[in-house]
């Protein structure tokens, strides 16, 4: 059977899988950007956190994806269902590039920028939302790219848990020894992530445009 036909023949769980995927993506990248980007904003009002908060979320990043769902199946609530245990260690992940950039595109901003919003009566909170934020935008932005690639890539560990997603595909046709098996689940998922990339980066391309 070619790899058209095996597609032909299981389109339907074949998109099933894709959506089961996307969920789980954007559930882990949603919790990343709540905790991620107040956090980088801590880190610039406390910069001395940053060699903690960065560094924690570097060790975070050389576990091993599986070796990670590992330690967190014993934790109460999140051990109990793979799909929830999945998410919270993808959000993990996702973590250091959304933290780093944030960091890095607030802390760039231009000083003068910033005396001369003080200067204009604005609050600290009205200076961070109406000028930091906005300026620091398209580097914000080049982290969660990063961040949504490697979260599609990692999410095909999942399978191995038990949590569904493409790599269903290419845990099975490992075992198989199948290659329309494993791509079934590869190119989806490689797929996903050049669209996603290209589409971030266009819109950062968008939002750097007014700037230069």
């Amino acid at each position: 059977m070619s790899f058209l036909q095996f597609v032909l023949k299981h389109r339907l769980e074949i998109t099933t899988l894709t959506f089961e995927h996307l969920r789980l993506v954007l559930w882990s990248l949603a919790i990343a950007l709540a905790v991620g980007l107040p956090l980088g904003v801590f880190l610039v009002r406390h910069p001395r956190w940053r060699a903690v908060v960065l560094g924690t979320n570097n060790v975070i990043q050389v576990i091993p994806s599986l070796a990670l769902f590992g330690l967190l199946l014993p934790v109460p609530w999140l051990g109990a269902r793979a799909d929830r245990l999945t998410i919270v260690a993808l959000a993990l992940y996702a973590l250091l590039p959304i933290v780093r950039n944030t960091y890095t595109g607030i802390s760039g901003v231009d000083p003068t920028v910033l005396e001369v919003a003080t200067g204009m009566g604005l609050t600290p909170r009205q200076v961070l939302w109406n000028v930091e934020l906005p300026l620091a935008t398209p580097v914000i932005l080049g982290g969660v790219r990063v961040a949504t690639v490697i979260t599609i890539g990692v999410a095909t560990i999942a399978a191995a848990i038990g949590a569904g997603g493409l790599g269903e595909f290419i845990f099975r046709g490992l075992a198989m020894v199948d290659n329309n098996v494993i791509l079934a689940g590869a190119i989806p998922a490689a797929l996903m992530a050049l669209l996603a990339d290209a589409l971030l980066g266009g819109l950062q391309r968008l939002l750097q445009r007014p700037r230069r």
